[in-house]
């Protein structure tokens, strides 16, 4: 079941999606402070390409003292408007009943798009 939702999710704008992480990560990798930004995005693409399945788990160093400073300048940075962008997605495709399980996944992604260096898919 769950590689049939994947499936419909990469159709439906999961790979609009990953591409714009994928492209964005390279961007900030142009410049060295943003490198540890851009590397994360670019395994967040891989993460955004097939959600169904996978659950958030907290990484194990993910409360360090790097790990704070890092999520609260990704938060202030980026974070904001890519959670936005998933909250607004989820409660569009709740719109309709088809659409509740996609919803759920952006739903989902939320919290890895606010604090990438602490939570991830698995």
């Amino acid at each position: 079941m769950s590689f049939l939702g994947n499936l419909v999710w990469i159709i439906f704008g999961g790979f609009i999606a990953a591409v714009g992480y994928f492209i964005g990560g390279l961007l900030l990798c142009l410049t060295i402070v943003g490198i540890p930004f851009g590397v994360k995005a670019i395994e967040l693409s891989g993460q955004i390409l097939a959600p169904f399945g996978r659950q958030i788990v907290t990484l194990p160093r993910g409360s360090g003292c790097f790990a704070l400073l890092f999520n609260i300048v990704w938060l202030f940075v980026f974070g904001w408007e890519i959670a936005l962008v998933h909250l607004v997605s989820g409660f569009v495709l709740t719109i309709t009943i088809i659409g509740i399980p996609f919803a759920n996944q952006h739903f989902k992604l939320i919290p890895v798009a606010l604090f990438p260096f602490t939570y991830k898919l698995q």
